[in-house]
């Protein structure tokens, strides 16, 4: 299993795929050079009137609620119609949904535009899978144990791959489910990490051959991204000293320290 995670990150640095990335405002710059880093191609094409032309020439689309308005709103909407009149996955990251109404009802209203991945933490899946889950902005209140039944109903009802990420990472199609265990608690002390993987989620489906590989894509994408936290933990000690070393990690991660470092378990189907 070990190679043929992998091998979705040589496909990514072989064929630079490019990502559309509707994504909030704090996170834009950091969201580019962690695309860049693993190979990707990042563009943040933002306007309503360039937002549907562009997601269709783009190999998938990131869609982010965290700094949500009514015309990222508008954008979001036609950049997903035309993502999947083209045929191309997109990814969604229903930040801080469930507290707040706004983009908790447009996040449900996207559910049905199919997604080809839904990754979030633990009160975001189970919010979008109607539980009530008392995040706290766009932290979780919840471990991300306590969401797996919900991210597995959520993934059937969806027909959606399901990633919640914490301190163990779950993946699940509602069939097959995996727990990942790397990275570093310095994750959650650099703004973007979970939202550039978000991206980093689009860029691996986006060279998958198709639908039937966008599960074991995104455990790829979740496993590279931990690992290369867990590994550039061990360079920096501190948050800003971090960020730097995990992009250097990202962008020089081979198939030996990946397998070397992978933690993954699989996960007894319900």
């Amino acid at each position: 299993m070990h190679a043929d995670l992998h091998s979705f990150a040589t496909r990514v640095r072989e064929h630079a795929p490019l990502v559309h990335c509707l994504t909030n405002l704090v996170v834009t710059n950091f969201t580019a050079n962690v695309l860049l880093a693993i190979g990707a191609a990042p563009a943040m094409v933002v306007a309503r009137e360039e937002a549907g032309e562009f997601a269709a020439i783009a190999n998938a689309l990131s869609v982010n609620l965290g700094t949500l308005d009514v015309p990222q709103s508008k954008a979001i909407r036609v950049a997903v119609d035309a993502a999947n009149a083209a045929g191309k996955p997109w990814v969604l990251d229903p930040v801080a949904v469930g507290p707040l109404a706004f983009r908790t009802e447009f996040a449900l209203d996207l559910l049905d535009s199919k997604p080809a991945v839904i990754r979030g933490n633990a009160s975001e899946i189970i919010s979008l899978s109607g539980g009530t889950a008392s995040g706290r902005g766009v932290d979780s209140t919840a471990a991300t144990d306590a969401a797996l039944d919900a991210a597995q109903i959520l993934a059937l009802k969806t027909q959606a791959t399901v990633a919640v990420t914490g301190a163990t990472d779950y993946i699940t199609d509602g069939r097959r489910t995996v727990a990942l265990s790397n990275g570093s608690p310095l994750m959650t002390r650099v703004t973007g990490v979970g939202c550039a993987l978000s991206a980093t989620v689009a860029a691996f489906v986006g060279v998958a051959s198709g639908p039937e590989e966008h599960w074991m894509a995104t455990v790829a994408a979740v496993a590279y991204s931990t690992i290369a936290g867990e590994l550039a933990a061990r360079d920096a000690a501190l948050p800003g000293s971090f960020a730097v070393a995990y992009l250097d990690r990202l962008a020089s991660l081979d198939a030996g320290a990946f397998a070397a470092t992978l933690v993954a378990r699989d996960i007894a189907a319900a």
